[in-house]
């Protein structure tokens, strides 16, 4: 029993004995391990003037667009283009039966005649009586009442020469012809279709070289376009280089201009339409097109910019590693403004002072020290440029 104690005794002694050196050691001193510092890239926040790109939707429109009617009432007899055809200013495009327009034609121009023969009469007789009246053989009376026969009679004849005219208008209208270079549409009529005159549209027609793509902007963004030009939009330097970016997301390869502006706001929107207009030598652009419209807006003076991969996204806040004074990762909460290039406009969070952290971040927490390198925006290919 007393060696069964003992032999306790002395395994609780040892255990103890151990743990006292594994905390301590052989010299009895405490030692500590050392963080290797964790290499990262990071660049100085930038401050400079940037000008903001602004976005809207736009849709493709042609330019000269036109909805094809008949000047005359009649049955189609004649189709000379399909439908997708492009087409020529004075183009023949369809031909309404003529045959009425016609017969009109001839019995106004028999009338014209008819009026012209009673005119040239009544000129004879005007100069019979006057000398008649120089003669004293009729009263002045006479004369006064042949003068305004013949008058009646002139006025007649121009009567009648408006009827032919008009007449010959009409047969001259039975041929439907461009009246624009551009494309038509493929919702044409049939020949056998009677159309209306003034009503029945034939078919529409809209140039495509070059194209409108017409957008709308707020109210707010109007009024802030305005510190920039004193002058009418469509008129100013403002919207000399609009870019826009087709539904596929591929962006096309030639600049548009600002060419219009509406003269007030829209009343159920509150916005303002505009117009820019795009050259389309290879008609890339077809009326219906939905387009990204990217144009610059309102310079911003000393703007702060930090490098979009240097924002990390927590839930619905965004987070940036800066370098504090000790050589260690801090996160910093920021709010953020627009998109320029390959950079965020903070509105709030960071000054120029401040180094954020652009590579590395994965392997960084906070409070961790860290090995900075500095490197500046070219070396990382960062542009302000969109």
């Amino acid at each position: 029993m007393i060696l069964a104690k003992f032999r306790k005794s002395y395994c609780v002694g040892l255990s103890a004995i151990l743990i006292c050196l594994i905390i301590t050691g052989c010299g009895g001193t405490k030692t500590t391990v050392q963080e290797k510092a964790v290499p990262v890239k990071a660049v100085k926040v930038i401050q400079q003037d940037v000008t903001r790109a602004s976005e809207y939707a736009g849709q493709v429109q042609g330019k000269n667009e036109v909805k094809i009617q008949a000047r005359v009432s009649g049955n189609i007899v004649e189709k000379m283009v399909s439908g997708g055809d492009i087409v020529k200013k004075g183009q023949p495009l369809f031909r309404i039966d003529s045959i009425q327009y016609e017969s009109t034609l001839l019995s106004a121009q028999a009338q014209l005649v008819q009026a012209e023969a009673n005119w040239e009469n009544s000129r004879i007789d005007t100069e019979r009586y006057q000398n008649l009246l120089n003669a004293a053989a009729i009263p002045e009376q006479r004369l006064t009442t042949q003068k305004a026969t013949e008058r009646q009679n002139e006025a007649i004849v121009a009567s009648y020469h408006a009827l032919v005219k008009k007449a010959q208008d009409d047969v001259n209208s039975t041929l439907v012809v461009s009246p624009v270079d551009g494309r038509i549409d493929v919702n044409d009529v049939g020949v056998g279709t009677y159309v209306q005159a003034g009503s029945t549209t034939l078919v529409t027609l809209g140039a495509l070289d070059p194209v409108f793509v017409q957008f709308s902007m707020s109210e707010n963004e109007y009024l802030s376009l305005r510190q920039v030009s004193q002058n009418n939009l469509a008129s100013s330097g403002w919207g000399e280089d609009v870019m826009i970016t087709l539904s596929n997301g591929e962006v096309y390869p030639l600049k548009g201009k600002v060419t219009q502006a509406d003269r007030s706001l829209a009343n159920n929107s509150g916005t303002l339409t505009l117009k820019a207009s795009f050259a389309n030598p290879d008609e890339i652009l077809i009326p219906g097109m939905f387009a990204r419209v990217k144009i610059a807006g309102v310079p911003i003076k000393d703007a702060l910019l930090v490098p979009q991969r240097a924002v990390q996204q927590v839930l619905d806040k965004s987070l940036v590693m800066i370098v504090n004074a000790e050589n260690q990762a801090e996160p910093r909460p920021v709010i953020l403004g627009e998109k320029v290039g390959s950079y965020y406009l903070v509105k709030q969070g960071l000054t120029v002072n401040d180094t954020v952290v652009v590579e590395g971040l994965t392997k960084v927490k906070e409070g961790v020290a860290i090995d900075v390198t500095i490197v500046t925006p070219e070396e990382l290919e960062l542009s302000v440029n969109s």
